[in-house]
């Protein structure tokens, strides 16, 4: 019997080559993208999932309530994890972590090294398996330091280097340090990147800081013994933050802070390691989002129900065809299940090739997708056990729902209805109907989402963001010699050159160079009995016109002999309240006051999805520069980066130069949204080429339906537009009603994800109609083509077919 079904299955399969041909391509294809999208989804998903114990690892967290509502921050002072320890109960392990840059030097090679700073806990907590070494206490030292297997190769060349010294530069000077294991490279899914790890009281800032509870430079995880929840330890951490954040509570108090619904003005909260990837802190509380796989996962399932709807729709339309088929298996006494089991077979046959074929696709275009939408997904995770049970899940609901619904609406059929060759249609027509109608709706929002998405990242990437971005070129000051003499030598160097307009230098980037590194400092300090919050950026003199930033009042620095004097900006200015700003004297330091000697425009020195914060200007030789900032002339811009170059070169011969114009750091900045946006393009373009494919298989099935009343129309005298008007209205109608149901829900989801922007576009009902005359455009391309060649046949031909 299922050799018979089989057997009969392949026939009716060739008898129809062109729907099958179209249902086999679109399904394949709808596959192999659902698989290269759901894998990236899961990529994302398992981020920090590889710890053993990270169901008992958490970030730390410090939320304050400010009187200008609440802040967290995950930057923490020096004192306050050997104190949790010492004091908390539930501690079971603590480290503080500094990720950081540092040049490593062995012999006469100078090397450029991600590195983080940690305590003694960190290779007990988290799953960085040792290799080599001291296994069970690494760290043992305040020397000793970790290798990666990549990190000792690009410095000594070789992982068999256990016991070796080498040096850091640490405050400006060579340190020696002893390699005291190797561990295994980390992993593309972990948050936690490094090539070297070493002791967090080697770290520069650690000697001046360690006893100062009001100086946060540095992350916390904790590790919680057994059985002791999150929540409880947050309870009990509360007398310990009354006891020594006790000024700072009553500086809130008195600055007018409101408390929190339990009463309280600061806290410590706890972020679980495997959310840590998705938290945000942004608009002062911790918030989890998980929204970007999920909308990954989500436009892969929307592209295959896609296909999958194409099928059902075909596979009903075809039922007109195979009434008789049906009526005479009836009248020999087939069964409705062996009916079923004849008509799902087919449908097996489909799904199997279909299948086979998207995931043949998928593993053939894997690196180019790796490329296109920069992730790191490999083969490996295909069989991995949960990919591959969603995938046999998914294929499960595929060949039970998609192809059994037609199946079982076919071996319902009357008997006698069938030997008619009638089928009574409206309720087939309109599953159909509702059917195609949701695929356009589909289509229609994912091709809106793609207008607003790259709408909003043009917007970003050519607002005026108040300096000068296009001449000005950003790189690391990674090399051996102090950051400060290194700036005065390029200005040197460079001085000739009639095409470098200034030199200078801070302690941040703006955007993000390709080192890949991002920091910010920020400070509070008493001004006339309160407390005001305030980024903090170290820069040399020229900082100001090297960025071409807009003085508003007062002056720039002039030389270094302002370095008792800060330049602020505007929002800095109003959080101040002075008529006259240039008349503050900010006690930055206790006991020395800085006179206010300029204001500059304000300037967007973060993303664009966060507001304009106050910045404090601050010349110091005794801190140290990170970036050097080189503005060039507009003409022969090439040339001058070769020149900033090959001086760069000719100081530090040992350092990588990894200079970048200040417009490419700022569109590094928006990588997330242009791969979210890739993806969404992809996808609408994808879908709408699913539709169009399930709307020309659906034109020629009733074409052929309606061919004898083609021919009797024209015979009557119907011109080829009117025929092809009838034709085509109620495919239209479809796309309209698609149009009318997918607006208000596109604008209501892309209003929502643009409230994520301080700085965004509008959503203009161009978008929308745009959206809207795209899809109708396509479905007339796709309809009309078959249409008109069915109105221009001759009718003669027409009334002879049966």
């Amino acid at each position: 019997m299922i050799k018979n079904y089989l057997k009969i299955a392949w026939r009716n399969l060739l008898k129809d080559k062109v729907n099958i041909s179209l249902n086999i391509t679109g399904l394949s294809v709808a596959c192999a993208v659902a698989i290269l999208l759901g894998m990236s989804a899961m990529f994302q998903l398992s981020y920090d999932g590889f710890h053993e114990r990270g169901e008992s690892i958490y970030k730390m967290v410090r939320t304050e309530q400010t009187p200008k509502g609440p802040k967290a921050g995950t930057v923490h002072a020096a004192p306050l994890a050997p104190t949790l320890e010492a004091e908390m109960t539930g501690v079971k392990h603590i480290s503080r972590m500094v990720q950081d840059g540092t040049l490593a030097l062995f012999g006469e090679k100078e090397v450029n090294m991600d590195i983080v700073w940690v305590d003694q806990d960190f290779f007990s907590m988290f799953s960085f398996p040792v290799l080599h070494g001291n296994e069970k206490e690494p760290l043992a030292d305040l020397n000793d330091v970790v290798f990666t297997e990549e990190g000792a190769q690009k410095l000594f060349g070789s992982t068999d280097v256990v016991g070796k010294t080498f040096n850091l530069m640490v405050n400006g000077e060579e340190k020696p340090f002893t390699v005291s294991a190797i561990a295994k490279d980390i992993v593309p899914q972990s948050n936690l990147d490094f090539q070297i790890a070493a002791r967090f009281e080697s770290h520069r800032e650690y000697n001046e800081a360690k006893e100062q509870w009001d100086r946060q430079y540095h992350e916390v995880f904790v590790e919680l013994k057994q059985g002791v929840l999150a929540s409880s330890f947050e309870q009990s951490s509360r007398s310990f933050v009354d006891l020594y954040y006790g000024e700072g509570i009553e500086r809130l108090k008195r600055d007018g802070a409101t408390a929190d619904e339990n009463g309280r003005f600061i806290n410590l909260e706890l972020v679980p390691l495997k959310d840590v990837h998705f938290a945000s802190f942004k608009n002062g509380t911790v918030e989890v989002s998980r929204s970007r796989p999920y909308l990954i996962f989500g436009v892969a399932l929307l592209i295959l129900f896609i296909a999958c709807i194409n099928y059902i729709n075909m596979s009903i339309a075809k039922t007109a065809k195979r009434l008789k088929e049906i009526g005479m298996r009836k009248t020999l006494g087939a069964q409705k299940k062996q009916l079923f089991f004849q008509f799902w077979s087919e449908s097996l046959f489909v799904f199997i090739i279909s299948i086979s074929i998207g995931v043949v696709l998928s593993l053939v275009f894997l690196n180019d997708f790796k490329s296109m939408f920069n992730t790191q997904i490999s083969s490996s995770m295909f069989w991995s056990p949960m990919f591959l049970a969603g995938l046999l899940l998914s294929i499960l609901a595929i060949t039970v729902v998609v192809g059994g619904y037609p199946a079982l609406l076919m071996s319902r059929l009357g008997t006698i209805q069938s030997l008619k060759g009638k089928l009574e249609s409206s309720g087939n027509n309109q599953v159909r109907n509702v059917l195609m109608v949701f695929q356009f709706s589909i289509a229609i929002i994912m091709i809106v989402g793609t207008l607003v998405l790259w709408s909003q990242i043009d917007y970003m990437r050519n607002k005026d963001l108040g300096f000068d971005k296009e001449q000005v070129v950003s790189f690391p000051l990674n090399g051996k010699r102090n950051s400060h003499d290194m700036v005065d030598l390029l200005r040197d160097e460079l001085s000739g050159n009639a095409e470098i307009v200034s030199v200078s230098g801070s302690d941040s980037n703006l955007g993000l160079g390709k080192d890949g590194s991002r920091s910010s400092s920020g400070i509070g300090f008493e001004y006339k009995g309160r407390i005001v919050m305030t980024n903090f950026l170290i820069v040399d003199h020229e900082y100001v016109q090297t960025l071409g930033l807009n003085m508003v009042a007062g002056r720039n620095f002039e030389s270094a002999a302002d370095s008792l004097g800060v330049v602020i900006n505007e929002s800095m200015a109003k959080e101040l309240g002075e008529q006259d700003p240039l008349t503050s004297q900010l006690e930055i330091e206790d006991g020395i006051f800085y006179p206010v000697l300029g204001v500059v425009k304000d300037y967007n020195f973060k993303d664009l999805d966060r507001a304009i914060a106050p910045m404090t200007f601050f010349m110091s030789r005794q801190q140290d520069l990170t970036y050097g900032f080189v503005k060039v002339a507009p003409t022969n811009m090439a040339n001058s980066f070769v020149a900033l170059e090959n001086a760069w070169k000719k100081l530090e011969p040992n350092a990588d130069f990894l200079g970048s114009f200040l417009n490419e750091n700022i569109d590094r900045t928006f990588r997330q949204e242009k791969t979210t946006a890739k993806m969404i393009s992809s996808g609408s373009l994808l879908a709408i080429v699913l539709s169009c494919m399930g709307l020309f298989a659906m034109s020629l099935l009733i074409v052929q339906q309606r061919t004898k009343e083609i021919g009797v129309r024209k015979v009557i005298g119907a011109s080829v537009g009117s025929i092809t008007y009838i034709l085509t209205k109620d495919f239209l109608k479809l796309v309209l009603l698609a149009f009318i149901i997918a607006s208000p829900l596109s604008w209501y989801i892309l209003k929502e994800w643009l409230q994520n922007y301080t700085y965004r576009i509008d959503l203009s009902v161009w978008f929308f109609a745009g959206a809207g005359a795209i899809a109708v455009v396509i479905a007339m391309l796709t309809i009309g083509t078959r249409t008109i060649r069915a109105a221009r046949a001759n009718p003669v031909k027409s009334l002879r077919t049966e």
